[in-house]
């Protein structure tokens, strides 16, 4: 429980707004959907390549946002510092919320990270030639063909890639549960988080 201290230190305020807590979830829902049907089907993957057009879209709106939407949903707010992101994870240990106002800088370059490999998985989607006459990418004529079958290996690698930045995702959401008593999910559905007053 917070002492009488701490309580006065910090505040409830609204940080994340309505769309970008829609794109958060919107983002997970055409990510999952597109891995799913990439790995188990239907062997058209014509279905895949609409939620990897949704995926792109929910990409430029990021993109957008990042630049003219409110102040927590900017580059600015959350692209730190090497040195800020390292003195973050030295600390980012401790057994007590961070009460960050916005992403902290581990969340900033994890969220950098994702979108960088979502969109180079959108990308190499895009141009992927399976050499099968059907399930080829809508630019894949546009591009010599070597760099067609070098596309399809890496939407098979990054695949792997975004599979493993999402299990982090969920590891890092159940350490701040469940190690430093910060709940990160229900900001990302109300918009309001506890942060310190500044």
């Amino acid at each position: 429980m917070s002492s009488p201290d701490t309580r006065s230190a910090i505040e409830t305020v609204r940080i994340w707004d309505p769309a970008l807590r829609v794109f958060h979830w919107a983002l997970a829902a055409a990510v999952i959907l597109a891995w799913g049907l990439g790995e188990f089907g239907p062997d058209v993957m014509r279905l895949h390549f609409y939620a990897g057009y949704a995926v792109i879209g929910l990409l430029a709106f990021r993109l957008i946002w990042a630049l003219v939407g409110p102040r927590p949903a900017r580059f600015s707010s959350f692209v730190y510092r090497p040195r800020e992101i390292l003195a973050y994870a030295a600390e980012a240990w401790r057994r007590k919320p961070s009460y960050w106002r916005g992403h902290n800088p581990l969340g900033g370059l994890f969220i950098v990270a994702v979108l960088l490999a979502l969109a180079l998985q959108a990308l190499s989607g895009l141009v992927a030639d399976p050499e099968d006459f059907v399930n080829v990418g809508p630019l894949a004529a546009s591009v010599p063909a070597w760099v067609s079958r070098k596309a399809l290996l890496v939407h098979e690698v990054m695949g792997s890639v975004i599979l493993g930045l999402v299990a982090l995702h969920l590891a890092a959401i159940a350490f701040y549960k469940l190690w430093k008593g910060e709940d990160l999910v229900r900001p990302m559905l109300t918009g309001l988080k506890t942060v310190r007053r500044t």
